[in-house]
């Protein structure tokens, strides 16, 4: 396994990004909506590091097979409470095509949220798909195919304290 970005770079853009969303949010509450499985290292890391009085809720979603995009986004399990007339920031490990996320936010204004904005810990621009508008952004990726820090491969890997990295999928 290759690391492409090692935990203390991690716990470095963690804190800053906690730094903007605080600074974004002062004074209000936010309900912070983990896409499982991916985000929930992720969210649970930057939740901690905020001031701001915090929810959780989660939401699954599918697109892929193996480790292509269907392009096609179902939801698998829905948040459990009402969103609307409330600031909610959906939390995401990777984004790739845009076409889960794109998907994601026009479902959620549909519930009426106050405020509805991304926080992504990694985003591929080269892959995008679908443009959309990503409030804060971990790291910016090339086109590899990353696990650790809540990504996986077959659901293995999400532990590793570290974004890694494989040149192909024999690797694993």
């Amino acid at each position: 396994m290759n690391v492409l970005i090692n935990e203390s770079r991690i716990e470095k853009r963690l804190n800053e990004m906690a730094k903007e969303i605080d600074k974004d949010y002062e004074g209000k509450e936010i309900i912070l909506i983990g896409i499982l499985k991916g985000s929930v290292v992720f969210m649970v890391e930057l939740a901690k590091r905020l001031k701001t009085k915090v929810q959780f809720e989660f939401i699954e979603v599918s697109s892929y097979e193996g480790t292509e995009s269907t392009g096609k986004v179902k939801i698998v399990k829905d948040i459990k409470n009402t969103i609307e007339g409330k600031d909610v920031l959906i939390i995401e490990d990777i984004i790739d095509t845009g076409t889960t996320l794109t998907f994601l936010k026009d479902y959620l204004n549909l519930k009426r949220p106050n405020s509805l904005k991304i926080a992504t810990l990694l985003s591929k621009p080269s892959r995008r798909i679908k443009e959309l508008d990503v409030e804060y952004i971990g790291f910016r990726i090339e086109d590899k195919f990353v696990v650790g820090y809540g990504l996986d491969y077959n659901q293995n890997y999400r532990n590793l304290p570290y974004i890694g990295y494989v040149e192909s999928e024999e690797e694993f």
